[in-house]
C-alpha cells in the first residue's frame, strides 16, 4: 500500500505550487505525512540548490518550511473537522504569515527533514512550528501562520 501525501489530496486547481504541487513539472513536489501527532517531510536538495559550496540556499529551505507548514495545516483542519482527507468541499490553506530563524548552514549533501507541529488551529488560521534539520541537527526553526481558503478561491473575483 502507497501512502499518499497531503499534498496528493489537493485538488488539480490547487497543485501548481512551485513547492508543492504534483502538477508543477518544474517544481519541488515536497510531500508531507502524519508522523504521530506531529508533521514530517524528507526533501533531499539537488547540487543546483546550492547557497555557498556545500550548502543549501536559505530561500529554498523557507520555501520548504512554507510549503510543509501550509500542507500540515490543511490536514491538521480535515483532522479537526474529523474529516477524511480529500473528502470535498477541498480544503487548502495560503500562507499569511512565515517567520524563519536560521540557525545554522544546511548542508547539501544530506537528506533534510521538517518536522511540523501543530501549536493551534482556531477557525480558518492554524499556526504551524516547523524545525527542520539534518542528521537530528537543527538548520532552520520557521512558524508558519497558515489560512483557509474557500474550495472556490480561484473563481473569486
Amino acid at each position: 500500500m502507497i501512502l499518499k501525501s497531503f499534498q496528493d489530496y489537493y485538488p488539480d486547481h490547487f497543485s501548481h505550487c512551485y513547492g508543492c504541487g504534483r502538477l508543477n513539472e518544474y517544481g519541488l513536489k515536497i510531500k508531507s505525512y502524519w508522523d504521530d501527532e506531529n508533521t514530517i517531510c524528507r526533501f533531499n536538495p539537488k547540487p543546483y540548490h546550492i547557497a555557498l559550496p556545500g550548502y543549501v540556499y536559505g530561500g529554498l529551505l523557507a520555501s520548504i518550511i512554507d510549503c510543509h507548514g501550509v500542507g500540515s495545516a490543511a490536514a491538521a483542519i480535515y483532522k479537526s473537522e474529523h474529516r477524511e482527507m480529500g473528502t470535498e468541499p477541498a480544503i487548502r490553506c495560503l500562507t499569511g504569515s512565515l517567520k524563519i530563524m536560521y540557525i545554522k548552514p544546511t548542508p547539501i549533501d544530506r537528506e533534510i527533514i521538517l518536522k511540523g507541529i501543530i501549536k493551534e488551529v482556531q477557525g480558518k488560521k492554524v499556526i504551524v512550528e516547523v524545525h527542520l534539520s539534518v542528521e537530528d541537527d537543527i538548520c532552520v526553526n520557521g512558524e508558519v501562520i497558515a489560512i483557509r481558503i474557500p474550495d472556490n478561491y480561484l473563481n473569486i473575483k
